[in-house]
């Protein structure tokens, strides 16, 4: 992002259109809205605040942070590097609080843009207010991505993007697969595969060497996927691997969930409908690709999903035909490269741009147009026509 940013005069140029009427030129500037804020959760603290704040301050921009009060520390941090680095004092701005740092920061009258990161429910919130005071607002919210594999996929490949993808981090990132769509022959292979791996998961503190996944945020965090876990085997599905009895030996009072694996999960059951944002991986079982994207469709979230096949053909109705922002073909977090855009759609983004990449670009500066004659040339007098028709 920071090199992205640092490239940015090419993306800031207008447009310019000689003679659109007789001695008549016209052209384009992208100024900076002013004083920019972004609203960012714990899971990133680094690289969401930098998804934000470079494109804004190389638009010309200053720029408001509100990490999120568990991780305090990294905003502070990477402004003492800017500030180091030769960045004007009240260029990059932190500013640390919980829900009333940040509805000051939706009503201050002094603020023009507001992009946002977390869930749903607070996207919708973020985007709703800014709206109301008449500000320029990207909330991205939560997600229920999807992973459709489909039968001629290499399964040891799949299942290790799978794994991946599905708990680490601890689940707890928006891109996280976590809902698998198996198609016919693919189901009981794919979840064998998984129930061996995700066994195999080291689980510690990241001090632990060799931990391939940690704990979760918060106490109360864990406990609200654990409620999730024991809904799922209320309301029917298969439970093929049990992650609530995990312990830590050393670290028992630590906020650690082991991996959870469930299987025949039916779209009506909470573990599906619901972002459980923790180390539970769902399979639901269709018959055919047309009813894995139908499925897909449907669901309310639509951040990232990924399709596992052999067959072009395949992947590219897929692409085509699935209502989703991310799409991966056997990559199973399709995160964008910084000069792509990030951003999902329906319930996961509140607004009309993404973040970073040329749509970053447009979120932070407005377009001024100039139309220009000059006088005493040879051109016709202004009469009552549009000028641009004389």
């Amino acid at each position: 992002m920071i090199e992205f940013a640092c490239g940015i005069p090419h993306l800031l140029k207008g447009e310019f259109s000689e003679n659109v009427g007789t001695g008549v030129d016209c052209h384009t500037l992208r100024q900076p809205v002013g004083v920019c804020a972004g609203i960012t959760p714990f899971n990133f603290p680094v690289m969401v605040p930098l998804w934000m704040f470079p494109v804004a301050i190389a638009c010309g921009n200053t720029f408001v942070l509100k990490p999120s009060e568990k991780v305090p520390s990294a905003s502070v941090k990477m402004a003492e590097l800017f500030k180091q680095a030769g960045l004007p004092d009240g260029v990059l701005n932190v500013v640390h609080g919980d829900k009333a740092a940040v509805d000051a920061i939706l009503a201050h009258p002094g603020i023009s843009a507001v992009s946002f990161v977390g869930s749903t429910p607070i996207a919708k919130y973020i985007y709703e207010t800014c709206a109301h005071h008449g500000k320029r607002v990207q909330a991205l919210g939560g997600a229920k991505n999807h992973a459709v594999v489909l039968p001629d996929a290499d399964m040891e490949f799949t299942a290790d993007a799978l794994i991946g993808a599905a708990y680490g981090s601890a689940g707890e990132r928006c891109m996280a697969i976590s809902a698998v769509v198996a198609v016919g022959a693919a189901a009981d292979p794919i979840v064998g595969l998984l129930k061996k791996k995700a066994g195999a998961i080291r689980i510690g503190p990241g001090t632990m060497e060799g931990a391939d996944m940690g704990p979760l945020v918060s106490a109360v965090h864990r406990d609200k996927v654990k409620g999730y876990v024991d809904a799922g085997v209320k309301e029917g599905a298969k439970l093929v691997s049990d992650g609530r009895g995990h312990v830590v030996k050393g670290h028992e009072n630590g906020f650690f969930l082991g991996t959870t694996l469930f299987d025949e999960v039916k779209p009506t059951m909470s573990i599906y409908r619901d972002e459980i944002f923790g180390p539970v991986l769902i399979v639901l079982r269709v018959k055919t690709l047309e009813e894995a994207i139908a499925l897909v469709n449907s669901n309310p979230y639509a951040n990232g999903v990924a399709i596992f096949t052999e067959s072009g053909g395949a992947a590219r109705r897929f692409e085509n035909e699935i209502q989703v922002g991310m799409v991966g073909v056997n990559v199973p977090i399709p995160v964008p490269v910084a000069f792509y855009s990030f951003g999902g759609w329906k319930n996961s983004l509140f607004g009309d741009l993404h973040v970073h990449g040329a749509e970053g670009i447009k979120f932070y500066t407005r377009t001024k147009v100039v139309t220009t004659r000059w006088a005493h040339q040879d051109t016709p007098a202004p009469g009552f026509n549009m000028p641009t028709l004389g």
